[in-house]
């Protein structure tokens, strides 16, 4: 039997995985008591070390628990969790001033000591490879012409380019380096986008709720924006699509395609290819931000709409920023057919991305670093993600309802009708917890029951008893 690391992660990987499914599949129920460490190692002819690996990955993931004496047992029950939020019914009625007033509100005490902050989507800096990080910004200055001072080609650096080309293997896209334009993170990469795509006084389509980010770059842009229905497992609802296709009514459609911000879900192969041949059929652009792809809980990760397009129609866009290195500003741009308009664009606003920490990452992902990351980031998040869809259901009001991401930062929490989310954030903030109120995530009248929570916080006692303390107000104002 072989002793190297690789091999001993793949064994109890697969073990962990196994009785994972049984738990999910209700094979083992609540309460059920799990095969001793021993029986574990002797039934897959493992060593007693990596047995034990698989019982700490479970139990770290909030599946199974420890009981002194007595073993190893069930602690998780699909049908504990609350319920699925419903499905968006946005209705056409703009309010901005509203919703900028309430992310002007939460994000002037962003940074402010808390106790926990669950309204910011990034992963907190403990769970990032900032050691190597730091070795692949000196090894960047020291292979770098100038060390670094020098500006970069309008497109990018190549090597970045050459590297996130290889890495669209994973979700069977076929482009090279010469298809990308690098950006300083995925919001330029938008914001290149919709400029490229549209002109003021245009109308675009967008998922409902959506991150606020890009409601107010569009509002920004001098766009109108239609919110579509959409269900929180299944995503964006594509017969809306059709019809505001049908009608001509938009110019552009932005989509956040896997593991959106703030619902979680995650559009299925089948209904990304059914949305690129719409797009196609009426000459409609799509700005995909594939955002979080990356951070997927299955076994392989999704494909994209960039993966069905043959007529260049959809501008894909992502970076490193929700992954890796949130600071580094490091993203980039798939613009299909409207290269040559992103990179005149480039060239106006910001003639050169920033040369130190772009090549910093090309070489990170260069190494093959950034695959071992992901595997590690990926099985913390999906932990996080369970054990404070475990609180949630123990603590919070009686009524509340829950997404269920298969990856990414975010779960979506709809409350009672009446509940005030935003009174909600502010009573937290007394006790030094941070949310997002979900009328941050629409441009209408609407979500004012509804928060976003970021699962990007390792999990801690501390964050429990957050989240505990976070029911408790819950229900005093319920």
């Amino acid at each position: 039997m072989k002793n190297s690391n690789g091999d001993h992660e793949l064994r109890y990987q697969k073990i962990a995985d196994l009785i994972g499914q049984q738990i999910y599949s209700e094979v083992l129920h609540i309460g059920d008591r799990l095969p001793s460490v021993r029986e574990v190692s002797r039934i897959y002819g493992v060593s007693v070390s990596t047995a034990l690996q698989a019982y700490y990955q479970l139990e770290a993931k909030g599946l199974i628990e420890a009981r002194p004496q007595s073993g190893y047992f069930v602690r998780y029950c699909v049908h504990r969790f609350p319920d699925i939020p419903s499905k968006s019914k946005p209705v056409i009625k703009s309010r901005m001033a509203e919703t900028e007033a309430i992310i002007s509100t939460v994000y002037e005490n962003i940074s402010a000591q808390l106790k926990a902050n669950f309204s910011v989507g990034v992963p907190s800096s403990e769970l990032l490879p900032v050691a190597r990080l730091n070795k692949a910004l000196t090894e960047a200055i020291r292979s770098l012409p100038a060390s670094g001072t020098a500006y970069e080609p309008i497109q990018g650096n190549l090597e970045l380019r050459r590297q996130i080309a290889r890495t669209a293997i994973h979700w069977e896209g076929t482009m090279t380096e010469d298809d990308l334009i690098t950006t300083a993170g995925c919001m330029n990469a938008l914001s290149y986008a919709l400029m490229s795509v549209t002109q003021r006084g245009d109308t675009i389509a967008v998922e409902s709720p959506v991150y606020f980010g890009i409601l107010q770059l569009a509002q920004s842009l001098g766009l109108r924006v239609i919110e579509m229905p959409t269900d929180p497992i299944t995503g964006v609802d594509i017969s809306t699509l059709h019809k505001l296709l049908q009608n001509g009514k938009i110019q552009a459609f932005v989509l956040v395609s896997n593991f959106s911000n703030p619902l979680g879900c995650s559009i299925p192969d089948e209904h990304k290819k059914e949305i690129v041949r719409l797009i196609e059929q009426y000459g409609i652009p799509l700005i995909e931000d594939d955002l979080y792809g990356d951070v997927y809980f299955g076994r392989t990760r999704p494909k994209n709409c960039k993966t069905y397009d043959e007529s260049g129609l959809v501008l894909w866009c992502s970076s490193v920023s929700k992954t890796l290195a949130p600071g580094y500003r490091v993203g980039w741009l798939a613009p299909g057919q409207y290269m040559e308009r992103v990179k005149q664009l480039k060239m106006f606003h910001s003639v050169s991305s920033t040369t130190l920490t772009h090549e910093a990452i090309a070489q990170f992902l260069a190494n093959g670093r950034y695959e071992h990351h992901l595997r590690k980031l990926r099985n913390t998040l999906h932990g996080n993600s369970l054990q404070y869809a475990r609180s949630i259901s123990e603590y919070f009001p009686e009524g509340t309802k829950l997404s269920r991401p298969q990856g990414g930062f975010m779960l979506w929490v709809e409350m009672n009708t009446g509940f005030d989310s935003y009174e909600f954030y502010k009573e937290a903030m007394r006790y030094g917890i941070s949310i997002a109120p979900g009328r941050m995530f629409t441009l209408q009248e609407q979500y004012h029951h509804c928060l976003r929570l970021s699962y990007g916080i390792s999990w801690n006692p501390g964050v429990e008893a957050a989240l505990k303390q976070l029911g408790r107000i819950a229900r005093e104002m319920s």
